[in-house]
């Protein structure tokens, strides 16, 4: 309850309100503590913040990485030293991006798309090959002959995929042993002055090898043409 209000004597005719409670302290009231009020510590906040901005990064990354990407594999990198990824990323060629990520960040990036057929990868431990080229035996051996090396078979190939399809593990020699672009050229050239059977086989490889082909045989008839004016 207010104590009650006093007018102190004062030289001017006005009287002014002098409140007890107010100017004096009750010693037998103890201050109350704000201890039992809990604060979120505002360094969880932030943390929080940067983990899903760089989330958000890896994701724009490795679909940036898929823009002109013609084989996307996944490798088991458990146990593999720091050290020996830069030994690694030393040898693949300069078309090779080599990306250590999350499977779900991964599988984020390639949903709804032609990579989603990566799907089988996702588990375990994997970092990630973005080839950026058409010659993918190239692009894989670096990376064979550096298991091979360091006596580390046991991280292999978890998967990949190429034109659209999934490959498994063992069926990563079908990718390793792909002909090469002049071996098509030569494929193709040879058979078109051989008897149709040849054409025919050609014919059956994949339409990405055969468009190539044709592209160069093209080619080369326009530089007989221009050499024989």
């Amino acid at each position: 309850m207010e104590a009650a209000l006093f007018s102190l004597p004062s030289s001017s005719s006005h009287s002014y309100p002098f409140s007890v409670k107010s100017h004096f302290n009750n010693p037998f009231i103890i201050p109350q503590s704000n201890s039992h009020l809990k604060h979120k510590p505002r360094t969880l906040t932030i943390r929080s913040a940067i983990s899903r901005t760089k989330k958000e990064e890896t994701v724009e990354t490795v679909k940036q990485q898929l823009e002109d990407c013609y084989l996307l594999a996944g490798i088991s990198y458990k146990g593999l030293t720091v050290k020996q990824f830069q030994d690694l990323r030393a040898q693949l060629p300069e078309t090779t991006k080599l990306l250590v990520a999350k499977n779900t960040l991964v599988l984020k990036a390639i949903e709804g798309t032609k990579w989603e057929a990566l799907k089988p990868c996702m588990k375990g431990m994997n970092a990630w090959l973005f080839v950026h080229s058409e010659e993918i035996p190239a692009a894989l051996k670096p990376y064979r002959t550096f298991l091979r090396e360091k006596k580390l078979e046991e991280n292999d190939f978890t998967g990949g995929v190429f034109e659209g399809k999934f490959y498994g593990p063992d069926e990563f020699k079908v990718l390793e042993n792909l002909p090469t672009r002049a071996e098509i050229y030569s494929q193709l050239l040879g058979s078109l002055k051989g008897p149709a059977s040849a054409v025919v086989g050609t014919i059956q490889a994949p339409a990405r090898n055969l468009v190539m082909v044709l592209k160069a045989y093209v080619k080369k008839l326009e530089e007989e043409e221009g050499g024989s004016q």
